[in-house]
């Protein structure tokens, strides 16, 4: 047994609590309610599980697990690692919580935002087309103007060390006010200093 669980073989309150509510928010995010609650438990645990521990844990069908874990695997939120005397599969959840936003974001990006990035640029290929009205010309050179922006954002910023990631998130308001300065010097040609 893990150190989450308590004398009875149960999950204490707390826990129990964090593993149903971070279920129902992977409902909102998209994510099967059993997947949410298995990567939840694995985050909490000191030790790693099999598939028959979080089975019996949070009372799921063995199928269920398997199928759930083969999901976490995929997004890389959890992996499989190698447990002395003891041949069958062990999981631990990624811990480092920068790691496990910038892995979904990955994955989010991969499976819902390349695809509209793809049908956006093969649209532009006809965007020239007379029979194209100029209003929708113009629409769809600003899908792929936004869309380039970001894309080239977000390969920039994925390089960018958690920690000076965190540094910036936590000026918060204050970049704003860098960006209203920055934004009068470049349309004066001048700063306001």
């Amino acid at each position: 047994m893990t150190e989450i669980i308590d004398e009875s073989g149960n999950l204490p309150p707390a826990v129990e609590a964090f593993v149903l509510r971070w279920g129902d928010l992977g409902g909102q995010w998209g994510v099967n309610r059993s997947v949410a609650q298995i990567q939840a438990l694995l985050l909490l645990s000191d030790r790693p599980l099999t598939a028959e521990d979080i089975s019996e844990k949070l009372g799921m069908a063995r199928s269920n697990v398997s199928n759930s874990l083969k999901e976490l695997l995929n997004w890389k939120l959890v992996m499989r690692v190698p447990v002395l005397g003891d041949r069958r599969d062990h999981y631990v959840a990624e811990t480092d919580l920068w790691q496990m936003a910038s892995k979904v974001a990955q994955g989010r990006k991969e499976r819902e935002i390349d695809p509209m990035v793809a049908a956006i640029r093969a649209a532009m290929e006809h965007a020239d087309d007379p029979k194209i009205s100029p209003v929708v010309r113009e629409r769809l050179h600003g899908m792929h103007d936004f869309i380039n922006t970001v894309e080239g954002w977000y390969n920039q910023m994925i390089n960018v060390p958690p920690a000076q990631i965190m540094r910036l998130i936590r000026l918060g308001s204050k970049v704003v006010g860098l960006l209203k300065f920055v934004g009068r010097k470049d349309a004066s040609g001048k700063g306001d200093g």
